[in-house]
């Protein structure tokens, strides 16, 4: 299908742009913390909630914020911050906390010049269209900020698979993790 081709080729456009110490970066991060923390909102707040189920499955002990069993951070925890355009209110302030809090925080972001990437200790920047269609911004003729959200699914799975290295946790590892009770 043709719709299926451009999705891929705006995608490997955008991620081609990724850099790659970056990733790197990220996974020492996580693999630092005592407890990854994530957040975001709408369609960025479920790669986000995506990304911590795979990060249990890995062994990792991970929070959502917001949810009723999420306990208060600590120094020698991580967050992570996902917010397309950089300016999601309820994602900045978490990350102004978790930063008054001493705890380094992970932003993903399209906008390496908005207020959440200079509020982050580490940036993971995908040049990917948002919603707003700023100036420089990759072109996309998909709606909304449905390129950003593909990459930065993309990219945390690539995240996750390093991480998985680094801790060596297998396919069996990961699925003795996997929920039972379905």
């Amino acid at each position: 299908m043709h719709e299926i081709a451009t999705i891929l080729g705006e995608m490997q456009t955008v991620l081609q742009q990724v850099n790659r110490t970056h990733i790197e970066q990220a996974v020492s991060v996580l693999a630092s913390g005592k407890r990854i923390f994530v957040t975001g909102e709408g369609r960025s707040g479920f790669m986000a909630r995506s990304f911590a189920m795979r990060l249990m499955h890995l062994g990792a002990k991970v929070y959502v914020v917001g949810e009723t069993i999420t306990p208060s951070m600590e120094k020698g925890d991580v967050l992570v911050a996902v917010s397309g355009s950089g300016t999601t209110k309820s994602v900045l302030l978490v990350t102004q906390k978790a930063r008054e809090l001493g705890c380094p925080v992970l932003t993903v972001t399209t906008n390496p010049e908005s207020e959440l990437a200079q509020a982050a200790t580490h940036l993971l920047h995908i040049p990917a269209a948002t919603k707003y269609r700023r100036e420089g911004e990759q072109p996309s003729v998909q709606p909304l900020g449905s390129l950003f959200d593909q990459c930065t699914h993309i990219l945390f799975d690539a995240i996750c698979l390093c991480y998985a290295n680094l801790h060596r946790v297998d396919h069996q590892d990961a699925l003795a993790k996997h929920s039972n009770l379905e």
